[in-house]
């Protein structure tokens, strides 16, 4: 829609809020509501929010920041409002300075640039995300528990806990929200859920991520349940991943697919992958930004630790599914649902784009349990080890003049600074596991 009919929408939708949606550098959601009176300024970009309250956005004496709707985005949200105060409407915005010129440090925007490459090169990137996340009881304080009643298994059908009502709840309003809900099922884990949605352009997925997030966090609090995307809540079992699946187009056809390459392959979908592989070590830093990302990265509970490549085994980083024709993709598995799916999206389009400019031509596929195989073997193959920490992995990030690039100094600056902060807190802090070990001992 354009301006005029998302202002005509507003009005005969008889919506009394606007909300001027866009995330920080970590992927948080962040908004600014306008009342009714407000939404022709709101909608022409006039809207200025205090920047130097956003971390990592711009210093006190530059605060003043321009957010510009995009109109591709517009939705009512459709849960009712139960004080009475009037329906709500959304945007999702970019960050601008005041006289309209791009904020470096606005994730949707790095992630317009990468677009902006491929389409010059005649490519749309497209992405599918299978988003996990948990669903646990609140204590009586109202605060985030663990615990649940929850003793289901992949996609096990009986009910047995709330968390399935909550979970079509969630279907529900995404559907209302003009999503396209392909599966939601209970996942390996308990508590433990999956939603899918069908796969779309970059940019809207991205999108698409970021709402997803907030509608099962407002489902499961309907519900009296927290939900959460951290990948890894509970030690011994499964962690949250999101896996992604990527694909180029150009035009109707799927740039992936040739039925005369290799497994089906086109030049470009082996060049991709080769980038994807090449960097894999840097994405890991965008796409699994927390410390506890990387008790999810583990070997034992089915998320990838090697960066290698396979066409039907699961082990490996990436996977290529069967479907063939316009269903051409590669599956990336090691990105996890706390990212910013702006950055991660970013990255992963960069580094494929990278592979295909320098044609980079990815190992041989690794068809054995990559799990079960000895040192040596892989050490022979080339098969280097995903990182093992979040240092490590901003190591590799730094050390990555492609992956720095598609950030750009003031995104790459602010996240290393606040996750290396946030990695030396960890480092410097006492577990409970360490009292547990030592306490009595020594």
């Amino acid at each position: 829609m354009n301006k005029q009919q998302i202002l005509k929408k507003l009005k005969d939708e008889k919506v009394r809020f606007l909300r001027l949606q866009f995330t920080d550098i970590m992927g948080n959601n962040k908004n600014v509501e306008v009342p009714d009176r407000q939404f022709k300024k709101a909608a022409s970009g006039q809207i200025l929010f205090d920047g130097s309250s956003i971390e990592g956005f711009v210093r006190i004496e530059e605060s003043d920041m321009k957010l510009a709707p995009d109109p591709n985005s517009f939705a009512i949200l459709p849960w009712e409002d139960l004080n009475g105060h009037g329906r709500v409407a959304r945007m999702i915005c970019d960050i601008k300075y005041p006289d309209g010129s791009p904020f470096p440090g606005c994730p949707r925007t790095a992630l317009r640039r990468q677009i902006a490459k491929a389409r010059e090169k005649g490519f749309t990137f497209m992405v599918g995300p299978e988003a996990e996340f948990f669903l646990f009881h609140r204590g009586a304080n109202g605060r985030p528990t663990t615990v649940t009643h929850d003793s289901g298994g992949y996609f096990d059908l009986t009910p047995v806990d709330r968390g399935e009502d909550a979970r079509r709840s969630m279907v529900n309003i995404l559907e209302s929200m003009g999503f396209e809900i392909e599966t939601a099922h209970h996942e390996v884990a308990p508590a433990q859920h999956e939603i899918d949605f069908k796969y779309g352009d970059a940019l809207t997925t991205a999108d698409n991520i970021a709402t997803f997030r907030m509608v099962v966090r407002k489902a499961a609090l309907d519900h009296d349940l927290h939900a959460t995307f951290m990948p890894k809540p509970v030690f011994g079992e499964n962690g949250s991943g999101m896996h992604c699946h990527l694909s180029l187009f150009k035009g109707a056809r799927n740039a992936f697919n040739d039925p005369k390459g290799y497994l089906g392959l086109s030049r470009t979908a082996m060049h991709f992958i080769g980038g994807i592989l090449e960097h894999a070590p840097a994405i890991t830093a965008v796409a699994n930004p927390l410390v506890n990302s990387y008790k999810r990265l583990v070997p034992g509970y089915e998320a990838p630790t090697l960066i290698a490549w396979s066409e039907k085994n699961r082990s490996p980083l990436c996977r290529i599914p069967a479907s063939r024709g316009i269903g051409t993709r590669m599956e990336f598995r090691s990105p996890d649902p706390s990212c910013n799916p702006y950055l991660a999206i970013a990255a992963m389009l960069g580094a494929g784009l990278d592979g295909i400019d320098r044609k980079i031509k990815p190992p041989e596929p690794v068809e054995g349990n990559l799990y079960g195989m000895s040192e040596s073997k892989k050490k022979k193959l080339g098969i280097r080890a995903l990182p093992g920490s979040l240092i490590e992995a901003l190591e590799a990030l730094q050390a990555d003049k492609v992956i720095s690039q598609v950030l750009g100094d003031h995104l790459l600056d602010y996240f290393l600074k606040a996750k290396k902060v946030e990695w030396n807190q960890f480092v410097a802090s006492v577990s409970e596991w360490e009292l547990e070990q030592y306490l009595d001992k020594f």
